[in-house]
């Protein structure tokens, strides 16, 4: 069966010096997993070696999480427009294995949304935005570029988790050690909590109703959301000013990955609550295991017919591959 995963990641040199230092350092003391910034760095024959053992056909990649949206203007477009290029090339060397989203500077919308329209003419699949551009949510007008590029150019944007602000780590998670502290407000549970309200924020403030074929992806099996599916619909669109229910837009401009969450129960409620046709695979690489994640694509309860929707079809249907 062939497989397509999409939420796998990479680091450029430029990146590690620069928003990824506290990443690199906290792979230095022991953090993560030895080897990790290596496996962020590799592009190359040593990760399609390791695809080959998972059983993973195609990796559409991203620049790792903080991304540039916590730089300076100037700084994300020139990091951006790097890590964008460190991409082509690997999808220059190796066009039947990766793919890419590409990153964009999210500090400056007009010039995210050029870099983006580049990129798409060049191949790209769409783009990563990692969370708040330094607290500021993508609800705001500020970014509507972005959203008006993406939908023209019928090319998704992956909103990925990035840490929360400040004022709220130290309102919500704080209060622990600094390693509890950390991953508390990050893969523990703010990430997630975050990446979810930031979806709402962006039904919520219109942006789907001015952009109504705006596609989306959320990771981690949807960030919390299908759960509250229900409850979101308290918010009826008499009270929003919107033109459907919140579900609506969940059901309709989202897509969902694995992103390393190998859940059954999990996977159960996103598929009842939104349907195979939007669920795709993938593995989180290399934050989590390739091997882990296939194996449980393979343990699904579905249908051969919808394992091969989530394995591979959805995704080429969506990104053109």
């Amino acid at each position: 069966m062939r497989t397509v995963t999409l939420e796998e990641h990479y680091a450029t040199p430029a990146f590690l010096k620069g928003p990824g230092h506290e990443l690199q350092e906290r792979a230095r003391s022991g953090g993560f997993a030895a080897g990790l910034i290596e496996a962020l760095l590799d592009l190359g024959a040593e990760r399609i070696a390791k695809m080959d053992q998972a059983g993973i056909d195609v990796q559409v990649v991203s620049l790792t999480a903080p991304g540039v949206e916590q730089s300076e203007v100037g700084e994300a477009i020139a990091l951006a427009r790097d890590a964008n290029d460190y991409v082509a090339e690997a999808v220059h060397r190796y066009p039947s294995r990766f793919a890419g989203f590409a990153a964009i500077a999210t500090p400056d919308p007009c010039a995210a949304a050029q870099e983006l329209e580049r990129r798409i003419r060049a191949g790209f699949k769409g783009a990563m935005i990692n969370g708040h551009a330094r607290g500021r949510h993508l609800d705001d007008r500020f970014f509507w570029p972005i959203f008006e590029c993406a939908e023209a150019s019928g090319v998704p944007l992956y909103l990925h988790p990035t840490q929360p602000p400040q004022a709220v780590i130290d309102a919500s998670y704080s209060g622990f050690s600094r390693d509890v502290t950390f991953m508390f407000a990050n893969a523990g549970v703010g990430w997630h909590i975050e990446t979810a309200i930031h979806a709402v924020r962006i039904i919520l403030g219109g942006v789907l109703d001015r952009f109504p074929r705006l596609q989306l992806i959320l990771g981690h099996l949807g960030e919390t959301l299908p759960f509250m599916i229900e409850r979101l619909d308290n918010m009826q669109p008499a009270m929003t000013g919107l033109k459907r229910p919140i579900s609506a837009y969940l059901r309709e401009n989202f897509h969902y990955t694995f992103s390393g969450f190998n859940f059954a129960p999990a996977f159960l409620t996103l598929m009842f609550e939104i349907g195979v046709d939007r669920i795709m695979f993938s593995a989180d690489h290399p934050y989590a295991s390739m091997s882990a994640a296939r194996s449980f694509l393979d343990r699904l309860p579905v249908s051969p017919a919808d394992k091969e929707k989530i394995a591979h079809g959805n995704a080429e249907s969506l990104l053109r591959i």
